[in-house]
């Protein structure tokens, strides 16, 4: 069960079992950006268990597009009168992903039972699976309360065309009217189509509880901006974190403003939740990420995954002196790739998300015209 303890990081407590630095598996580090990877370039093909310790294992299922993979990790655990792992992440509800599930169950886990499953947020290739795999194996879903409420909303909310407000925040950003219409005559619930039917309860995780899992103990720590309460588990005794899409090595995760919330400040929960982390992680911990290589370094990828947002902020600032800007307006002064079809509403949302905190913090103002949302310099 979930407690609020405070983990056991005390002097005399038991020697670690294992090394996490990795580096006793006899690959070749790599050191890139201030970040050191111990496994250089060894990652674990689709339907492949790597251990990276005797009681954490990981593997990859596919992610369409860019991302191309999703990291899944496998913790040996004794819960319930079961003995055997719990999953960590699930993956997309996509039938690929489940033939990879399939082949493992058959394969290098069979023998094994499922205990639990933990899930760090409600985005579909984290969440995607969690619902399929705990009726197969009959095992509760741990997560964050926020995540699990968003999850269960987004699969329900399935329309013909998308509610008029989403329309408008489309226009508040600044779309074009031709992408505004053909926005409007889309379908809408497009979340549902990647996630699994997820039970009606799940096992709570707050903020702080420390989960014991197999012979380790994780302390959940949330964090803002990506999703309203991501959830990573931390074990400080051996220095590891599972982090899903809170710190990843060498892409930086989307911080959008959402359809739910069009005024609040997501890019300031982000920043906070930076803040957060580097004041209670070890500066030489092993980051298990949801997408690229284990990692550590986590301090300096911390301060630049906030300077990159400081520094982003600065160019629209200075930018706003010159002329008002809409979301739209910003794709060339934030980003560095074009920005087609299959990326804009990411890079419109993650822009809005900027100049909201430019607002929030009082270095700009917003007027609405026309329904249209037009930053200036205070």
């Amino acid at each position: 069960m979930a407690s609020k303890l405070e983990p056991n990081m005390s002097g005399d407590a038991p020697r670690k079992s294992y090394d996490m630095s990795l580096s006793d598996h006899g690959f070749e580090s790599k050191q890139l950006k201030g970040l050191s990877y111990p496994l250089g370039d060894h990652a674990p093909g689709y339907g492949e268990v790597y251990p990276l310790a005797p009681d954490i294992g990981w593997t990859r299922l596919p992610v369409p597009g860019n991302l191309d993979h999703i990291n899944i990790w496998l913790l040996d655990d004794e819960f319930d009168g079961r003995e055997g792992y719990a999953i960590a992440d699930t993956g997309l509800f996509l039938k690929e992903c489940i033939a990879t599930w399939k082949e493992m169950f058959g394969g290098v886990l069979s023998g094994r039972d499922v205990t639990r499953i933990f899930v760090t947020h409600f985005h579909p290739d984290h969440i995607g699976c969690a619902g399929w795999l705990a009726n197969r194996h009959k095992v509760p879903v741990w997560i964050n309360r926020t995540e699990w409420l968003m999850a269960r909303m987004l699969t329900a909310d399935v329309q013909d065309h998308p509610p008029k407000e989403a329309v408008a925040i489309r226009r508040l950003m600044g779309y074009p009217e031709e992408r505004v219409q053909k926005f409007a005559q889309q379908g809408w619930g497009r979340f549902a189509r990647a996630v699994s039917r997820l039970p009606i309860s799940h096992q709570r995780i707050d903020d702080g509880d420390m989960v014991q899992i197999g012979a380790r103990e994780w302390q959940a720590i949330t964090g803002g901006g990506h999703t309203p309460e991501h959830t990573c588990l931390v074990d400080h005794h051996n220095g590891v974190i599972i982090a899903g899409d809170q710190i990843l090595p060498r892409i930086t995760s989307n911080v959008s403003m959402m359809d739910m919330e069009p005024h609040a400040d997501p890019l300031g929960e982000w920043l906070a939740s930076i803040a957060k982390f580097k004041a209670v992680l070890a500066s030489d911990m092993l980051v298990l990420p949801a997408h690229g290589s284990p990692f550590t370094g986590v301090q300096t990828r911390l301060d630049r995954l906030a300077e990159g947002h400081h520094e982003r902020l600065d160019i629209l600032e200075r930018e706003l002196e010159k002329r008002e800007l809409r979301a739209t307006d910003c794709f060339d002064l934030l980003f560095d790739r074009e920005i087609d079809d299959s990326v804009y509403g990411l890079a419109a949302g993650e822009a809005m998300a900027h100049l909201r905190h430019l607002e929030c913090s009082g270095r700009a103002s917003c007027e609405i015209r026309d329904g249209v949302a037009w930053f200036a310099k205070l």
